[in-house]
């Protein structure tokens, strides 16, 4: 009797083992009620610390949006963009907000919701003298301000520019490295450098007027293979759209509805690897 009561013990075990080891992230997240979201907290005006230190910013609320509709309590963890995707990997967090461009090599080990913002690059220069760029090719040899792994820095890169990194710095660090020449321009989303330059009006620089560039898509970031929280996230962020919201969030922090797609010309890079 007391063999039996053993092995159904551990036959117990072992269910319950395996029903845990069977669990998907979405399972644990909904379990434990919050979804853990990384994000900069340095990028206006995707991701930033307001007047009253609140974080906030377009890709912080549309975030937050989703973990409301998913009834889950949202928490950020503060990190350098280059951290953001390691971290995702390792579930340190659930996913990363922070104006992520979906690209082919970065969807081979990531998976990425569907798109919430539509943009396109362009570029930091000064206004005195264009920082000495006036095509896409003069960025041989010149200094771009940006974090390691991101793909304005990869674009930078591809032109035979050298690429200065930061850490998680805040925009003001590589909009004055540009003002003052310690470095010349800073490749980044159109979006983020209309409210970058916009914030510092006493810096010598300026949003390049002639180059427009590399058509992106900005999605959540999420670990590979979890497919219950990647449709979980989809099917919120479609009501979203839906019902206007996205739109809403997108011009209250960029007077202008960044989750379609521009209408402008925008040259796509050839041969870009990324």
């Amino acid at each position: 009797m007391k063999k039996l009561l053993a092995t159904m013990l551990l036959i117990g075990v072992l269910v319950l083992s395996a029903c845990s080891n069977d669990a998907s992230l979405y399972d644990e997240i909904q379990e434990e009620g919050v979804l853990t979201v990384a994000t900069s907290g340095t990028l206006i005006a995707a991701s930033y610390y307001n007047d009253e230190d609140a974080l906030t910013g377009f890709d912080v609320e549309v975030a937050r949006e989703v973990g409301k509709r998913l009834g889950l309590d949202v928490k950020f963890e503060i990190m350098s963009v280059d951290g953001m995707l390691p971290a995702v990997e390792t579930g340190r967090v659930d996913m990363a907000a922070n104006d992520l461009t979906a690209t082919k090599k970065r969807k081979e080990n990531y998976t990425f919701s569907d798109p919430y913002k539509y943009s396109y690059s362009t570029m930091v220069v000064r206004k005195s003298d264009f920082s000495g760029v006036f095509a896409l090719e003069d960025l041989e040899g010149k200094i771009n301000g940006g974090g390691d792994t991101t793909v304005s820095s990869e674009i930078a890169r591809h032109f035979g520019a050298e690429v200065k990194t930061y850490g998680n710095a805040s925009n003001e660090a590589y909009l004055r490295d540009v003002s003052i020449g310690r470095t010349d321009v800073v490749v980044n989303d159109y979006f983020l450098i209309k409210f970058g330059v916009a914030a510092f009006p006493d810096f010598d620089i300026m949003m390049h007027p002639d180059l427009k560039f590399h058509p992106t898509e900005q999605s959540l970031v999420m670990k590979k293979g979890e497919t219950e929280l990647e449709e979980a996230v989809n099917s919120v962020l479609a009501e979203m759209r839906e019902d206007g919201t996205l739109t809403e969030i997108a011009e209250t922090f960029y007077d202008e509805d960044a989750s379609q797609k521009p209408a402008e010309d925008i040259e796509v890079i050839e041969g870009l690897d990324i």
